[in-house]
């Protein structure tokens, strides 16, 4: 089954590095710890702010979208949501610790749309948007005809300090001391910067994505029961209203792999694969 991946050996040094931190299926629970930074992904949605509502099997996810930033794929995300095209899809690959996919009518990975003809679009990447845990990305690969459509992932990485080799050769390539050290508080996908397009970040429902994550998946990264995206419904960002429970890209509760539990949290705060 076609894959969207970036490239041969990113993929390996992704499961290198889940292998080296212990990642399995079967961890019961995530406690994501908040975190103060000037970085984009970290700040409150202001009023008014383009939002991201995912009505899902596993409960709901809020994302704020940065349409200054990757304004293509928020208008391709958003004009598709609102056609309806992700109703009813499911999350097609699920990667414990890495990422969980969608956004393929099809189901099977191979597929995708957009608003122009179903014509692939550039990537946008920008130092202002990064792959930390609960970015919401466009996933891109220039060796895959759907590259660059639909299909969306949310960066489920876990919250731990990154590799010391990767550290030396993100400072090596120039990267900001403030991006470092979001990457070590929160988590994330450094090496899947400016590979594919970071256009959201999960502020609301990191629970729900670590949830999903815990699903169980057959030998192609698909849940063996469909996790579907009932809905997703684009509205704007609201302080006055349950929007405000959350603040910052990485401030969450305790997150749980219980079905009661992730109910319970539903309201909590909290950021490739390809």
């Amino acid at each position: 089954m076609q894959k969207l991946v970036a490239s041969a050996i990113l993929l390996v040094l992704s499961f290198a590095l889940l292998v080296g931190c212990g990642v399995s299926n079967a961890f019961t629970g995530i406690r994501r710890p908040s975190y103060e930074s000037t970085e984009l992904q970290f700040q409150t949605p202001s009023q008014g702010d383009t939002i991201a509502i995912f009505d899902t099997s596993a409960g709901e996810i809020r994302a704020v979208l940065y349409p200054d930033v990757a304004p293509m794929a928020v208008e391709n995300f958003t004009q598709l949501a609102q056609q309806g095209y992700y109703n009813g899809t499911s999350f097609h690959r699920v990667l414990s610790g890495f990422v969980v996919q969608g956004g393929d009518a099809t189901g099977t990975g191979t597929g995708g749309a957009t608003i122009w003809n179903n014509n692939p679009y550039p990537k946008e990447t920008s130092d202002k948007l990064h792959h930390y845990s609960g970015a919401l990305c466009i996933a891109f690969s220039p060796d895959e005809e759907v590259s660059g459509l639909s299909q969306f992932y949310f960066v489920q990485s876990l919250p731990e300090a990154l590799n010391s080799d990767l550290k030396t050769q993100l400072e090596q390539s120039g990267t900001r001391t403030e991006v470092l050290e979001a990457y070590d508080a929160v988590g994330g996908l450094p090496y899947l910067d400016y590979t594919d397009t970071v256009f959201g970040q999960v502020y609301q429902g990191m629970n729900i994505v670590d949830k999903i994550a815990q699903t169980e998946v057959d030998e192609n990264g698909k849940p063996t029961e469909d996790v579907i995206v009932n809905s997703i419904t684009i509205s704007t960002y609201q302080a006055d209203s349950s929007d405000a429970v959350s603040s910052s890209a990485s401030s969450a509760t305790e997150s749980t792999a219980s079905s009661a539990a992730a109910s319970d949290a539903s309201t909590a705060s909290t950021t490739s694969g390809n």
